[in-house]
């Protein structure tokens, strides 16, 4: 299996008044190319950290990533831009959109940042538009739609240059039950097209679509399921490793 993505002994730490803090405690993880990976787990075990890391959006404490084979603390601040803006598409948990951009303009910054000619772009931005149901809100700015339209917005973004890896924070958290579904098919059309896919969710439902779910608690991985399990499996288990639900011994 090649490896798309790999974290070796990664750490983040922070100082917090005076004391070393870690959102992340030596972390590996492998994802082999064209896998779906879930990860889930309650709020500041490190989830979104991690995310940031595999990104090159921040930089490890100590230990490394490595995106198709290529160490990111061996790069070059312009080559890690390039990086991020050829090879993985990001999926913000609070969108980053620019509020004086259109919502066509906004999903084709990265097509624009990277020099394409719209007719490159045009084809996959209408077809974007019409699979996150936007095509009626491509001239409309940011603060002139919804919360969960931006969202939907956001993750057209991350897929327009069809990326060979896709990371994904909280995607479906703002969206309703029939937008958020629709979305899952998107981002399972994706992984059998071939990218890479890693996803933090709290919803099992959206954990159930990957290959492989992986559990963190306090800055590291604590439990994988099987491939494909249920999503009541998966809801079981989130409970199950959620300390607040622990029944005392």
């Amino acid at each position: 299996m090649t490896i798309a993505v790999e974290a070796r002994e990664l750490s983040k730490s922070y100082d917090d008044q005076g004391s070393e803090v870690f959102a992340l405690s030596d972390v590996d993880l492998e994802v082999g190319e064209g896998e779906f990976v879930a990860v889930m787990g309650p709020s500041g075990s490190g989830k979104s950290t991690l995310l940031h890391l595999l990104g090159a959006l921040d930089a490890p404490t100590s230990g490394d990533v490595l995106v198709a084979g290529r160490s990111l603390a061996s790069l070059s601040k312009t080559d890690l831009a390039t990086l991020r803006r050829d090879e993985v598409g990001f999926v913000f948990q609070f969108f980053n959109l620019i509020p004086s951009l259109s919502v066509a303009e906004n999903i084709s910054l990265p097509c624009i940042a990277a020099g394409d000619r719209p007719a490159v772009y045009e084809e996959r931005l209408a077809e974007l538009l019409d699979l996150t149901g936007l095509s009626d809100k491509a001239e409309r700015f940011p603060t002139q739609i919804s919360g969960g339209e931006q969202q939907r917005v956001a993750i057209a973004r991350a897929l327009i240059r069809e990326p060979a890896v896709v990371l994904a924070d909280e995607p479906t958290g703002n969206l309703d039950t029939k937008t958020g579904d629709a979305l899952l098919e998107l981002f399972d059309a994706c992984h059998k097209a071939g990218q890479t896919i890693v996803l933090v969710t709290h919803d099992p439902k959206v954990a159930s679509a990957a290959d492989r779910v992986l559990f963190m608690r306090d800055g590291t991985f604590v439990e994988e399921t099987p491939l494909r399990r249920d999503a009541q499996d998966i809801a079981d288990l989130v409970r199950l490793e959620d300390p607040r639900t622990r029944s005392p011994r």
